[in-house]
């Protein structure tokens, strides 16, 4: 082999290398996530007897699935989009940043964001990968929901059996 090649082949070698270190692998949510964290709203939501809008969104706040229960008020639509939407952009809850507000954090208000409780990240593995936004009845029954929502996809405690 010349040592043209040989410098070739490590440089091929170094570079692939190079390009493998620069790329991380990301959890999303696809539809079929999507769909459960819909269910499980709407499951919430009608054990409440709370008319809802439910929005679910992958990490940039893109819309995946939303639904408009009967008997919800037409511009809690827009809220439930723009409440996940935020939850997934900031990764946090939107009751936590509400709360931030109403303590003194007012630059937020200027953000051009939704801090109405009802939004919250889902979490798989420690890893946002989605949010969910419901707008309905109250700003508590919102986030109740959505909590429920958020956790559908998280796995169950293991449990100690018995032998």
């Amino acid at each position: 082999m010349t040592k043209l090649g040989m410098s070739v082949g490590i440089l091929a070698t170094v570079f692939r290398l190079s390009a493998e270190a620069q790329t991380v692998n990301v959890l999303t949510l696809d539809q079929a996530g999507a769909q459960t964290v819909l269910h499980a709203a709407n499951e919430s939501a009608q054990q409440r007897n709370a008319p809802s809008a439910i929005a679910v969104v992958d990490p940039a706040g893109d819309l995946l699935a939303f639904q408009r229960m009967d008997g919800v008020r037409p511009a809690s639509a827009d809220l439930a989009i723009e409440k996940a939407r935020t939850a997934a952009r900031l990764q946090r809850s939107t009751a936590e940043i509400e709360d931030n507000i109403n303590q003194g954090r007012t630059a937020f208000i200027t953000a051009g964001i939704l801090v109405l409780r009802g939004g919250m990240p889902i979490r798989v593995g420690g890893a946002v990968v989605g949010a969910v936004g419901v707008a309905g009845l109250s700003k508590e029954i919102d986030a109740e929901i959505a909590n429920a929502a958020a956790a559908a996809l998280s796995p169950a405690p293991m449990t100690a059996q018995r032998r």
